[in-house]
């Protein structure tokens, strides 16, 4: 996943409230059963110690972002200046996590989260379409109205003298098309959109699926690709892979990760400076670099983010490899030693 979306957490101080849920949208008391699972996460935060104003941010976004379809899961994350990210997710996590603590916790989205490069979606009608673009700059729509009319036949007999309308009905349906297909052309070659998709009248369940599965095959591939780079460079012993707490945090600290891969960390904890510049496994190992130890972090927090730091690539791994410590790394460059 590309950590560029992370940036601002950067720059965001703490604390920070990580909330994932399962919210399905696939019964008849959806609405209702959401409001009960909000309920029981405010609880939680509350009781971990969420001030007012946070969990009212996050209330706001859960009930506000348009419900998914089907089966779904909820990111929510959140600081002092508000809501910082708040999206569906390919499924629930196995149990409902909330979190308060002083870094974001994001695994949850690296395994879950449908990462998506710059599409384009289209529902189409016979009078034009709704737009919905995604780049660089977020998520936007639009709608085209091709302006050609009438677009349905009389149910009735025509007025005599005006003849039979259904040229001029075929006439307005491609003008309408025309229009779409202008603006789709114009829109892709702006954005650089890696995909398109066109869904037609009907704005059935069955097209949408795809396209959530077209994402989620897409994520497997990067999920491919990253293990199989660091076995590939782990076996050659070219000094391109590193694996465990002690090379991770080396490399992280050298800026030298290119591909951070996330396996089960468990409850391992890191150690930092007070200014999150310095990662180690260790306060001993902190101290040796030059570095005085100031905070003691949950790993499955600190790592990614230090990795977003570096501008590195981030992979929630599965069973395709098992990393010493639950972590691994692929690297732009073989670093030095410490």
């Amino acid at each position: 996943m590309d950590s560029e979306r992370f940036r601002k957490l950067l720059t965001t101080p703490g604390p920070f409230a990580s909330v994932y849920f399962d919210d399905s949208h696939d019964s008849h008391d959806a609405a209702a059963q959401l409001d009960l699972k909000w309920r029981a996460v405010r609880e939680e935060l509350e009781k971990q110690g969420a001030g007012k104003s946070v969990t009212s941010e996050i209330e706001q976004a859960v009930m506000d972002l348009r419900p998914p379809i089907g089966r779904s899961g909820r990111a929510v994350v959140a600081g002092p200046t508000g809501v910082l990210i708040n999206e569906h997710l390919a499924r629930p996590t196995a149990a409902t996590v909330v979190r308060l603590s002083e870094l974001p916790y994001l695994v949850p989205i690296l395994e879950l989260g449908l990462e998506q490069p710059n599409y384009l979606l289209a529902i189409v009608d016979h009078t034009g379409a709704d737009l919905t673009v995604r780049d660089g700059n977020g998520v936007r729509s639009e709608t085209v109205d091709g302006g050609g009319y009438p677009v349905h036949k009389a149910a009735g007999p025509e007025t005599a003298g005006y003849g039979d309308p259904q040229p001029r009905t075929d006439e307005a349906g491609r003008k309408n098309i025309r229009a779409v297909a202008d603006r789709i052309a114009e829109l892709v070659d702006r954005t650089g959109a890696e995909a398109l998709f066109v869904v037609g009248e009907v704005r059935s369940r069955s097209d949408l699926l795809a396209i959530e599965s077209w994402f989620a095959r897409r994520q497997l591939q990067v999920i491919d690709h990253a293990a199989a780079r660091f076995s590939a460079e782990i076996g050659r012993q070219s000094g391109l892979a590193t694996e465990g707490l002690d090379g991770v945090c080396s490399a992280l600290r050298q800026g030298a990760v290119e591909t951070l891969i996330i396996g089960e960390i468990g409850d391992a904890i890191v150690v930092t400076d007070e200014e999150l510049t310095h990662i180690a496994p260790n306060a001993n190992v902190l101290s040796e670099q030059g570095a005085a130890p100031a905070k003691t972090l949950r790993a499955d927090e600190a790592l990614p983010l230090f990795a977003v730091a570096v501008g590195a690539s981030l992979v929630r791994t599965d069973e395709r490899i098992s990393p010493s410590d639950g972590v691994a790394a692929v690297l732009r460059y073989a670093p030095t030693l410490g």
